[in-house]
């Protein structure tokens, strides 16, 4: 049905979307028919479907909820108490012969498919759809509550006490939410924290079958009875999993206590991290006011103004210690746990609200995402860090509704697979796995930031890593890398630890490689395949060692775990030699550059047979060629760089399958393409793979026709694009495509380049880089110097010769695309000055081993700590300078030279 076509092919599982639809025409083949009328029910069901397979299977097997979706679709402001108490009372009694447990999880079921609904629409914030689960919860306990209460009354009576005057009143009961409900937070599969608080002690009133009983008994009674009906698994599930281990005394406490008892624990007996659980609190069922008793009295002993920053932090850093050594982290990665996750962010509020709240009531918020406003108007977090944290926040949350919402699981883990990775990017609205990890890996990255400012270090607390590593020097980072890589080893077999005592050259590259002594620890098994200090450098053979084992596996996972083994095996031992000082710069990216082309090759070889067996359909041709920028064009790839590309097919023959277009079956290709390159699995990530220069940037298809793409570049591409594409290098292709791809694209550009206006060419390439400068380097963290894009840096040396390459079309020589290259060839053309040429080619010269040097010793390019010596200690020795000072002062006086010389070129001395 055409209908159903275009209503399924852009949602992320097209595929589960058609299987729902065509269940749905088999057991309801009316309701089917009806829908094809309503154009947006069915496309809210379908899309329902491609993004949960538990709440489609929840539809088919309720059909009457397609009706009712019908009308509670149209609401999109959230549902308050009062709504939410009217559905499910007239929800009872259209069920009233379910049993209570039953009906409160049907019911729940079927209100997360409105709230999910619009959730994936985008028509709720995240703090509205987290907000609108907890009043969920809220309505349900509150039920449950009245159900068990009535029952509780018919056995033993009213529960009652006597007031301070000494008249007889009816003793109360509050249900208080904790952790995420209490700060009404509650994701889609959250636990429910809960403390049971009742007001007096005294007797019921014996008016029942039972006779009287005390008011203890008869509360613990009615806590264990809510708790039941909420959390007991029938055949329908549970509405809820309920957690009552934040009670005073935890497992061994008593399910209901007296607000006295409370008072009396959180004040003289609960430990810090008890206390810090009430900041985020409240009533959510039953006499509220007890609640509000009860904080009253403990407010004083979470929010102390007795205790100092220090302690406070320390005191939830520990917390955070405490909770990471208790659960398993290993095992991919966890938005909730994991490094940079959701736990970090809750973290850093509750820190700093312990740490100011005592003297600062404002500050004193259950909602994590106020109290971070409210911590970046006293300036106890900058405006930065407030919208890093709150991208980060909306970011994780997201996915972790993502990661539960598929099948109704209590889970933070992203899936390693690669199709489950792929998936869970399209549910998330990004197409590419690559650009999935890079926002995730940015968003971690920026929250792990603001808890190592406010935190400190997170190896100067405890460190849970084993005996034999603390007794190591904790001063020396060295030492620190040898720590992790015993405890790893420790972990492990005794072959590993008997290689680890053979080889000698662990120490060399703690001190000068500690990325890859990490890298080590997390695969103890590289011990074996390094090279000893000495030991002759041999380059691998790529085409048996990596394209010849990748493509003997059967399946595509096989393989991309195979890829990313054997590169890790490759790098190590081209990195252990370069820690040695045993190989050159030259022959170290020489290496690198010859690893990542096998990569792209085998890449492309793996995404052909997926295509095969995705299309069921054989075919030989393949033309689809990958063209390198950046550091893969130039053939300088190095530690950590980036795969820059640009994908083109051949648009003149047909497609390879027949029944697809062109442009569905290239933007499969790419997509298998991309996957088999940068998808992070168990065996770790292979490359990061940036498609961001193709046509139209993130707006064009990921692949271009080689005609379209020559158009393009003749006719819409900016400037700046043709700078890029200066460099431009066929990687790979079938058929001599890349090559024949490379030269018509390098010819177009420097026709086009000739053809345009000299000053125009010269304004909008310096007007570029400066705009660039701005952009990438303008916010620096202490005194920090960004050697890529600060003045004086790589790209001003990167633009000044591109544009003269463009201005006196001057093209790159086909086997050496050089940056040193370029500058003689610019030179000897008359394009360049002598004294020009000498400032970039020593600077650059100069910049790129720094560069190197970083990447090998920190696992970060581009930025130079200045005021931080230790930071650049080895990274100095290794370039021969006596001090750090002495590189600094080297530094700045390149840089000087570089920027002079690029304002030479530009004619633009100020």
């Amino acid at each position: 049905m055409e209908k159903l076509k275009k209503l399924t092919k852009d949602l992320p599982d097209e595929q589960a979307a058609l299987r729902f639809y065509g269940r749905l025409s088999e057991q309801h083949p009316a309701i089917a028919k009806r829908l094809e009328k309503n154009h947006g029910l069915f496309s809210d069901l379908l899309t329902i479907a491609a993004f949960s397979p538990l709440l489609s299977t929840t539809i088919l097997q309720n059909p009457n909820y397609i009706s009712w979706l019908r009308r509670a679709r149209n609401f999109a402001a959230i549902r308050d108490k009062e709504g939410l108490r009217e559905s499910l009372a007239r929800f009872a009694l259209t069920n009233s012969t379910l049993e209570t447990g039953v009906l409160l999880a049907r019911f729940r079921r079927r209100e997360l498919i409105r709230v999910y609904l619009k959730d994936i629409r985008g028509l709720g914030s995240i703090a509205e759809i987290t907000e609108e689960i907890s009043i969920l919860a809220d309505v349900i306990l509150e039920y449950a509550l009245d159900v068990s209460r009535q029952e509780l009354e018919n056995r033993f009576g009213i529960p009652l006490a006597i007031d301070e005057k000494g008249k007889q009143i009816h003793a109360g009961f509050c249900v208080c939410a904790l952790g995420k409900l209490g700060s009404k937070e509650l994701n889609y599969s959250s636990d429910i924290d809960l403390l049971f608080l009742y007001s007096h002690e005294g007797e019921t009133s014996g008016h029942g079958s039972r006779g009287t009983t005390t008011n203890r008994e008869y509360f613990i009674k009615l806590a264990e009875h809510v708790t039941k009906l909420v959390g007991t698994q029938t055949g329908e599930g549970a509405a809820y999993r309920v957690d009552m281990r934040l009670r005073p005394h935890g497992r061994v406490g008593r399910l209901a206590i007296s607000v006295n008892e409370a008072v009396r624990y959180f004040k003289e007996e609960a430990q810090m991290w008890e206390r810090q659980v009430l900041i985020r609190s409240r009533a959510s069922a039953g006499e509220l006011s007890l609640y509000d008793d009860f904080f009253a009295q403990v407010e004083p002993h979470v929010f102390s103004a007795e205790l100092t920053a220090r302690e406070a932090l320390q005191n939830v850093r520990l917390s955070k210690e405490k909770i990471n050594a208790e659960e398993d982290v290993s095992k991919g990665f966890d938005t909730k746990l994991g490094r940079g996750g959701i736990r970090e962010i809750e973290f850093i509020a509750q820190a700093l609200q312990l740490a100011y709240g005592g003297t600062d009531k404002w500050l004193r918020s259950s909602h994590t995402l106020i109290s971070l406003a409210r911590l970046a108007d006293r300036g106890l977090i900058t405006d930065s860090e407030l919208t890093n944290l709150f991208e980060a926040y909306a970011f994780l949350r997201r996915l972790e509704h993502r990661l539960q919402m598929e099948h109704g699981l209590q889970t933070h883990r992203v899936p390693d697979a690669p199709e489950k990775r792929l998936l869970i990017s399209h549910r998330m609205g990004i197409h590419f796995v690559a650009d999935f990890d890079d926002q995730l890996a940015k968003n971690t990255d920026n929250v792990s930031d603001v808890f190592t400012r406010i935190f400190g270090d997170r190896e100067t607390l405890e460190d849970p890593l084993s005996v034999r590593s603390k007794s190591l020097d904790a001063r020396k980072p060295e030492d620190r890398e040898l720590g992790r890589i015993f405890t790893s080893l420790e972990k492990s077999d005794t072959a590993e630890l008997q290689a680890l005592g053979d080889f000698d050259g662990l120490k060399i590259i703690s001190r000068e490689a500690p990325p890859l002594a990490r890298l080590i620890a997390a695969n103890p098994n590289l011990v074996e395949t390094l090279p000893h200090p000495g030991e002759e450098y041999v380059e691998a053979d790529l085409q048996t060692g990596f394209f010849e084992p990748v493509m003997a596996k059967p399946t595509f996972a096989a393989r991309l775990a195979e890829m990313r083994k054997i590169k890790s095996r490759v790098i190590s031992r081209i990195a252990a030699h370069d820690a040695y000082r045993e190989i050159d710069l030259e022959t170290s990216r020489g290496a690198q550059t010859r690893l990542a082309e096998t990569a792209i090759e085998t890449a492309a070889a793996v995404a052909k047979d997926e295509l095969k067996r995705s299309y069921g359909h054989a075919f030989a041709a393949f033309p689809l060629a990958a063209l390198g920028l950046g550091k893969l064009g130039g053939g300088g790839m190095d530690l950590g760089s980036d795969l820059d590309l640009v994908m083109i097919f051949d648009d003149e023959p047909p497609c390879p399958v027949p029944s697809v277009t062109r442009a569905e079956f290239y933007a499969k290709a790419v997509e298998y393409f991309v996957t088999a390159l940068s998808s992070m699995t168990r065996d770790g990530s292979l490359y990061r793979v940036d498609l961001r220069l193709r046509p139209d940037g993130k707006n064009g298809t990921t692949a271009s026709g080689l005609g379209a793409f020559l158009s393009y570049l003749k006719e819409r591409a900016a400037v700046w694009e043709w700078l890029a594409y200066v460099k431009l290098r066929g990687v790979t292709g079938e058929h001599g495509l890349a090559e024949k791809a490379e030269h018509a694209a390098r010819g177009t550009i420097h026709a086009a380049a000739e053809k345009f206006d000299r000053d125009k060419l010269r304004t909008e390439s310096h007007e570029m880089r400066l705009r660039l400068q701005a952009k990438r380097s303008g916010t620096r963290k202490g005194n920090e110097v960004n050697i890529k894009y600060g003045e004086g840096g790589l790209q001003d040396v990167y633009f000044a010769i591109r544009y003269l390459q463009l201005r006196d079309n001057i093209p790159d020589d086909d086997q050496n695309r050089s940056t040193l290259n370029s500058l003689s060839k610019l030179r000897d053309r008359g394009s360049l000055s002598t004294a020009d040429y000498l400032s970039l080619k020593h600077g650059y010269t100069f910049l790129r081993l720094l560069d190197h040097n970083l990447r090998l010793n920190s696992g970060r390019s581009n930025r130079v700590v200045a005021d931080d010596p230790e930071s650049v200690r080895v990274v100095a020795e290794r370039m021969g300078f006596e001090s750090p000072a002495d590189l600094l002062a080297e530094l700045t006086s390149h840089r000087l030279n570089i920027r002079d010389a690029f304002d030479s070129v530009f004619e633009s001395r100020v």
